[in-house]
């Protein structure tokens, strides 16, 4: 049975066959979704529409990333975490509807974990001009450019998930305790069951060692991040599974 995947990860099904009733809650977020869909459309030729995804990962990355760091700060405190996250809901409801204050907020969320500028944020680096012709003038746009805009955007989500760290556990934890709300509303008849697609970045890092704050040492990539080596290897490696989880190939 196929279904259509559900902006909130939860999928309420029904089997028109033996009448059972099941919930699948997909272990990925948002950012993750999009960009193995947009490496899907660029494995099926659809250049354009995998722009649009690729975009829309990075714009949900910069989310799940303000988000992890705010909920990271707020566990240093000792707050309540249920209380942290229903806070950073009410605020982010000033930002959701404006993509020039999602990336402030980030840019400061960054400056304050990191202690330095995101410097990687000026529109060359990220690719902006490509984005905006794609997306709002039209322009149709070879494969060579998608791939190149694709690799920008993957190094550089996978660069800041290495900084990240252990960090990332909290938005995952954000995600948990909303499954665990939903789950305990459902009638004991229904079925839960939990999923964990492969998909782009649940691979090793690309690009150097990556090592928490530990005390160990690390290496970054520093400068513009767009390692299109990294890209391709992690499509080699994610490509057939991919085709698999969309029901195709």
């Amino acid at each position: 049975m196929q279904a259509e995947y559900a902006d909130s990860g939860i999928h309420d099904l029904s089997c028109p066959h033996c009448a059972g009733r099941f919930t699948i809650y997909l272990r990925k977020h948002k950012f993750e979704m999009l960009f193995d869909l947009g490496t899907r459309a660029l494995m099926d030729g659809y250049a354009r529409e995998a722009v649009a995804s690729f975009a829309g990962s990075l714009e949900r990355f910069f989310e799940f990333y303000t988000r992890a760091a705010t909920l990271e700060r707020a566990a240093g405190t000792g707050e309540d975490f249920t209380a942290a996250a229903a806070r950073l809901d009410t605020a982010w409801k000033l930002l959701s509807a404006q993509s020039e204050r999602q990336l402030g907020a980030f840019a400061l969320a960054y400056l304050w974990r990191e202690g330095e500028a995101a410097d990687f944020l000026s529109p060359q680096a990220l690719g902006s001009d490509f984005r905006n012709r794609v997306i709002h003038r039209g322009y149709l746009p070879q494969r060579t450019e998608v791939d190149a805009y694709a690799a920008r955007v993957f190094a550089l989500i996978d660069r800041l998930l290495t900084q990240l760290g252990e960090a990332a556990a909290h938005a995952q934890l954000e995600q948990e305790l909303t499954y665990a709300a939903h789950l305990a509303a459902q009638p004991g008849e229904v079925i839960a069951v939990f999923e964990e697609h492969p998909g782009m970045f649940r691979v090793r890092r690309f690009g150097g060692q990556v090592a928490a704050k530990t005390g160990q040492t690390k290496n970054l990539p520093s400068g513009p991040a767009n390692d299109a080596a990294a890209f391709q290897a992690a499509l080699r490696e994610r490509g057939e599974l991919l085709g698999k989880v969309f029901g195709r190939g």
